[in-house]
């Protein structure tokens, strides 16, 4: 069978993702990078607490999930975050090992006596955040990222410059400033950093044009979800040459989270064509266990990772699945669950089941039931449903039927006796 980019036996998106008067403005490069941020600034999330053991478990994870570097702490934290980023080093997982500093020469120290081979080193870049936030005098700034970038590539690091609330901060001032820190320190990277998740779409691409016209660099993304955008930011940024998107298994970080990466992987996969080299079928299980060892509450109809997004209530959709079954999934679902490891499609009850749900059902527990019958049992799981507000369990849903059609108990108590 052939296959189109949106049509595959994997995902089925719509086929103007792909028209050429779409595409003809796209500027990605040649390849994309995950730079994973769950273990620092995903554990900037309020209530957020990972033990040395839970970010050696994570950045396995992240590994066997093909992330191309893994921002693993920042050192000056704690010394169990520096423990725990001198232990990721030393197993040699895959990725590429990175810490997180502020710019001043004792937190590169302390990096680099971790073993890291890169650091994201930040410092505040819009005069305002320095004057109130810090109260900092303008040209310390400058001076601390010159001096500290300098002495991190003396050391032998890779050195990605991270200005602070970046994109709040006048844009000839503050490249003005990243001039400064490239020719008199060093700069391998640019982090083009929307701290508090405030640029649109729309000026994501007018911010990438206009440090590319002055800075000759690798660039990478670094956003916030504060207003949602981070994932539509992010493809907005790599469409425009942007080579390394910092993300967060779950989008777990500062107040409203960073870019999630389940996401952003799959968007670029599916919408655009595009694999950055992520094995897809690992994302639902590492967002499990960064939900296990967070804490964090993930909503059930999250994208990509959440347990119910392939879970099927509404009578209409039960009838439609039943019509397209294992052969034809993506008739009801962008991407087939298996793609990012999810359990496969099924049908549950509830409020909103109708007669086909029930049915089906009820021949799974070998039970023969007329219309009139079943429509019986749809009444009464939807009664059970609305008082409780959730789904049933199939022990509910057997209960409901030895009391709604007392002649079929004894085959609703064979059927839980063998399952």
């Amino acid at each position: 069978m052939s296959q189109e980019p949106w049509k595959t036996d994997k995902w089925f998106v719509s086929p103007w993702n792909f028209d050429e008067a779409v595409r003809s403005e796209f500027h990605f490069p040649k390849q994309i990078k995950i730079h994973d941020i769950t273990l620092r600034d995903g554990e900037q999330q309020t209530g957020v607490i990972f033990t040395k053991d839970d970010k050696i478990r994570i950045a396995e994870g992240l590994a066997e999930a093909g992330v191309h570097r893994i921002e693993a702490g920042m050192p000056v934290v704690s010394p169990s975050d520096q423990a725990a980023i001198t232990e990721i080093v030393k197993r040699n997982l895959g990725p590429q090992i990175f810490a997180f500093s502020r710019c001043m020469v004792d937190d590169v120290k302390r990096a680099v006596d971790c073993g890291v081979s890169g650091v994201v080193m930040e410092v505040p870049s819009s005069q305002h955040i320095i004057q109130y936030a810090y109260q900092w005098p303008l040209e310390r700034a400058i001076q601390l990222s010159i001096e500290s970038t300098a002495y991190a590539h003396q050391q032998g690091l890779e050195v990605v410059f991270f200005p602070i609330d970046f994109t709040r901060a006048d844009m000839k001032w503050v490249l003005d400033l990243i001039l400064r820190v490239a020719n008199e320190g060093h700069m391998d990277a640019l982090a083009l950093v929307d701290t508090f998740g405030v640029v649109s779409p729309h000026a994501m691409q007018y911010l990438v044009r206009q440090v590319k016209a002055r800075i000759d660099k690798r660039l990478e993304a670094h956003f916030h979800m504060d207003f949602g955008m981070g994932v539509a930011n992010t493809i907005m940024a790599v469409a425009e040459g942007v080579e390394v998107i910092h993300s967060t298994v779950l989008g777990l970080g500062e107040r409203a989270g960073n870019t999630p990466m389940e996401e952003t992987v799959m968007a670029l996969l599916t919408l655009y064509g595009i694999d950055i080299g992520i094995n897809c079928e690992k994302l639902y299980g590492l967002a499990r266990l960064v939900q296990e060892l967070s804490g964090h509450a993930v909503p059930s109809n999250r994208p990509v990772v959440g347990d119910a997004l392939f879970q099927i209530e509404s009578g209409i959709i039960a009838s439609w699945f039943q019509n397209c079954g294992a052969d034809q999934p993506t008739e009801l679902f962008p991407y087939r669950p298996e793609l990012v490891g999810q359990p496969a499609a099924k049908v549950v009850l509830g409020k909103g089941s109708g007669i086909d749900s029930i049915k089906t059902a009820l021949k799974n527990m070998g039970v023969t039931a007329s219309d009139d019958e079943a429509l019986q049992v749809v009444a009464a799981v939807k009664e059970f449903s609305l008082e409780r507000k959730r789904l049933l369990t199939p022990e509910e849903f057997r209960s409901i039927v030895a009391r709604t059609l007392p002649s079929k108990a004894d085959a609703a108590q064979a059927y839980s006796s063998v399952t």
